[in-house]
């Protein structure tokens, strides 16, 4: 019996990277699990890859921002299994801008997609698994949401408070009794096509290699994360395992922000 075994689950920004780690862990694990993101071929290709492993997946398109996709999304959990058991908010993503040079249209796009996504995610599926018999809702934040890097005004602030509305919305589900337990992940540098970009832009380096390179150094474990090392996090937080966890954030970082 897998840790999450014939749990309904939702994993968003699963066509890629940490996501789809994520995703392929769960199906290991015994879930069916849908993945849904905005990029439909690599979504397609990542739940045919789980069903060709004999996982059980399938993907729809999913805008996290937009609540009328949140609404489509769970409408077809609610007609195929009739209950959401995990909520992986993973969706979001971040450009570089300091605070000076932000426009408010970045900084209000990067909140949608990272801290509106969340909330939206969140509060739908409390509505709907307090019917249902409770959950696990694991939001992914970041170690931005404790470090303040000058050229992530946006970013920080959007993961920051995802690490607070995961905190208040586990301790008001814990309060009311309704068996949902709400928690955040923050990885540190995952060795993914996004966070390796994100890395060369931070240091200025000339390629992903000296970029991963520089930031190695600032992990003390001596590497910098894998994506199964986040998704196993996750799992652990979705699963019966954490059963007394709730409003915890997990920081999954090599010691990078324990320096």
């Amino acid at each position: 019996m897998g840790r999450v075994q014939d749990k309904i689950a939702l994993v968003t920004g699963a066509a890629n990277g940490l996501g789809r780690a994520t995703a392929e862990l769960f199906a290991r694990e015994g879930a069916i699990v849908l993945l849904t993101d905005i990029d439909d071929r690599n979504g397609e290709a990542t739940a045919a890859a789980i069903c060709a492993n004999n996982g059980r997946a399938r993907y729809m398109h999913h805008d996290a921002s937009k609540p009328e996709d949140w609404n489509s999304v769970l409408d077809a959990l609610r007609h195929a299994h009739g209950r959401l058991d995990i909520l992986i908010n993973n969706a979001g993503g971040g450009t570089y801008n300091d605070i000076e040079t932000v426009t408010l249209a970045e900084w209000r796009r990067i909140m949608s997609i990272n801290l509106d996504a969340t909330f939206i995610g969140t509060q739908a599926a409390i509505r709907w698994m307090k019917e249902t018999g409770g959950g696990s809702i694991v939001n992914v934040s970041s170690v931005a949401a404790f470090v303040g890097s000058p050229n992530l005004a946006a970013y920080c602030a959007a993961k920051a408070g995802i690490n607070l509305l995961s905190k208040s919305a586990g301790v008001y589900c814990g309060q009311k009794g309704y068996g949902i337990r709400v928690n955040s992940v923050h990885p540190g540098l995952v060795e993914t096509k996004a966070g390796v970009e994100m890395a060369r832009l931070a240091t200025g380096a000339g390629s992903d290699e000296e970029a991963i390179a520089m930031f190695t150094g600032l992990h003390p474990i001596g590497r910098i994360g894998q994506p199964d090392d986040i998704a196993q996090g996750i799992l652990y937080l979705a699963s019966d395992d954490s059963s007394f966890v709730t409003g915890s954030s997990l920081v999954i970082d090599g010691g990078f922000t324990a320096i």
